[in-house]
């Protein structure tokens, strides 16, 4: 049985997927620069409840103590301390994630940091607010989905970019998982190949 390793390589930091949280600290910012100027600017008195930016897309203000696209919001209160451990356990899970791939594999990087930057920004609100900021109103004629924000919006976007990367390289992955079966001399070796390769 293969042994959980906490230091699977012998990369640096930099030479390793962490390399990409360049994009997750990007994208945590302008999350936050967003909500702050929409709390502003709706709550400003003489400002309109709702800013038409093209047809079928608007800006408004909603807080939201669910989860992304108002999941549970109506719950009532508890869901505010469950999805802020989940968002925790979640990002601790991704930045290890980050740090056992290989700087190389920029999909998967980018994808995980997107997922991070999205989860970070809106455990921040309900850690500072209880709840989380929300103002993009995205419609089709009467129908209009739950206001969402562009923390929301990067964490799509990751998780679809993951499933691409998993149906793109699948291939890939099943001979990963069939050298990770084999004794442990050989799965050392292609450790340190792949550490070596990475490096030069």
């Amino acid at each position: 049985m293969a042994k959980f390793k906490f230091k699977p390589h012998d990369l640096q930091p930099w030479q390793t997927g962490l390399f990409w949280l360049w994009i997750s600290i990007l994208f945590f910012v302008l999350d936050q620069w967003t909500k702050s100027f929409a709390v502003e600017y709706f709550t400003t008195p003489g400002n309109p409840s709702v800013v038409e930016v093209m047809p079928s897309f608007n800006f408004i203000l909603r807080y939201n103590t669910g989860a992304a696209f108002s999941f549970l919001a109506g719950a009532g209160g508890w869901q505010v301390y469950f999805f802020s451990t989940i968002a925790t356990l979640v990002s601790l899970g991704i930045m290890y994630w980050l740090y056992t791939l290989p700087r190389s594999n920029r999909w998967l990087g980018c994808s995980l940091a997107f997922i991070l930057a999205g989860a970070i920004g809106n455990l921040y609100d309900r850690l500072t607010l209880g709840k989380v900021v929300d103002f993009i109103d995205w419609y089709y004629q009467n129908y209009h989905w739950p206001a969402f924000n562009i923390a929301d919006a990067v964490i799509m976007l990751g998780a679809v970019m993951m499933l691409l990367d998993g149906w793109v390289n699948k291939e890939d992955y099943a001979s990963n998982d069939k050298s990770s079966s084999a004794p442990a001399g050989d799965s050392n070796k292609s450790i340190k190949d792949s550490d070596k390769a990475v490096k030069e």
